[in-house]
C-alpha cells in the first residue's frame, strides 16, 4: 500500500473538481430518476460525441484550476503498458464474475426491464464512436475519481477517500436504475481497492474502457 505517495488536496479543491467534472452529469442523472427514467433515453453517435465533448471541456477547466493551484498534473496521467493492459482486462473479467453472482441473487428476471437494459437496447452508435467514447470516458473518470480524488483524499483516511470517490461515481450513474447502479458500484469497488493498494492507474482505465466498449457493442 502506498499511502506515502498520496498528494493531499484541500476539501475545497476536491469539491470544486467534483462540481466541474461531475456536477452536470450528476444533475442529469438525478433528473432522470425524478422523471421516472424516461424510456426515450438511448445512446447514439450524437449523444456519445456530446459526452466526449463535455468531458474534454470539463477536464480542461479542472486541469486549469489544478495547474493554478500548483497541483502536479503529471500524477493524473496513467502509464500505458502491456502488463497493465492485461491486468486491466483481468480486473474487468473479475467485475463481470462478481456482477453475475450479484445479479442472480438480487435481480433475477427483472434485469431486462431495468432502465439500463432499455437504454442499451435502443443504442445505435457506430463502432468508431464507441471506441472513442470508451477511451475518453475511461481515462476521464478514472483519472479524476481515482488519480485525483481517491489519491488526494487518502490522507484524510481510507474510508473517507474510498467513500467519497464511490459516492460521486454512483451519483452520476443513477440514471441506469437499480441494476446499472449496482453494476457500477461493484466495478467502482474493484478498481478503487485495486488503485488504493497499487497506485497503478492504467489498469483501471483499461478495465473501464473495456466495460464501456462491451456494453455499447
Amino acid at each position: 500500500m502506498h499511502k506515502s505517495s498520496a498528494t493531499k488536496i484541500s476539501l475545497g479543491d476536491a469539491g470544486l473538481v467534483i462540481a466541474i467534472c461531475f456536477g452536470w452529469f450528476i444533475a442529469l442523472s438525478i433528473e432522470a430518476v425524478v422523471l421516472g427514467f424516461p424510456s426515450s433515453a438511448s445512446f447514439s453517435d450524437a449523444s456519445l460525441m456530446s459526452i466526449v465533448a463535455l468531458e474534454c471541456a470539463f477536464a480542461s477547466a479542472a486541469l486549469m484550476l489544478l495547474h493554478y493551484r500548483g497541483y502536479a498534473l503529471a500524477t493524473l496521467l496513467p502509464t500505458p503498458s502491456w502488463r497493465g493492459s492485461i491486468v486491466g482486462a483481468l480486473l474487468y473479467v473479475g467485475t463481470l464474475g462478481i456482477w453475475s453472482v450479484a445479479a442472480l441473487a438480487l435481480f433475477n428476471d427483472e434485469n431486462s426491464t431495468q432502465p439500463i437494459a432499455k437504454i442499451l437496447a435502443n443504442a445505435t452508435p457506430s463502432l468508431l464512436v464507441v471506441v472513442l467514447l470508451s477511451m475518453v470516458n475511461g481515462l476521464y473518470e478514472e483519472a479524476f475519481l481515482l488519480g485525483y480524488l481517491l489519491r488526494g483524499l487518502t490522507p484524510y483516511g481510507a474510508s473517507f477517500a474510498l467513500g467519497t470517490s464511490m459516492l460521486v461515481r454512483v451519483l452520476y450513474h443513477l440514471y441506469q436504475g437499480p441494476v446499472g447502479t449496482v453494476s457500477v458500484l461493484i466495478f467502482g469497488l474493484v478498481v478503487s481497492i485495486y488503485y488504493y493498494r497499487t497506485r497503478a492507474l492504467w489498469p483501471t482505465v483499461v478495465a473501464h474502457a473495456l466495460g464501456d466498449f462491451v456494453a455499447l457493442t
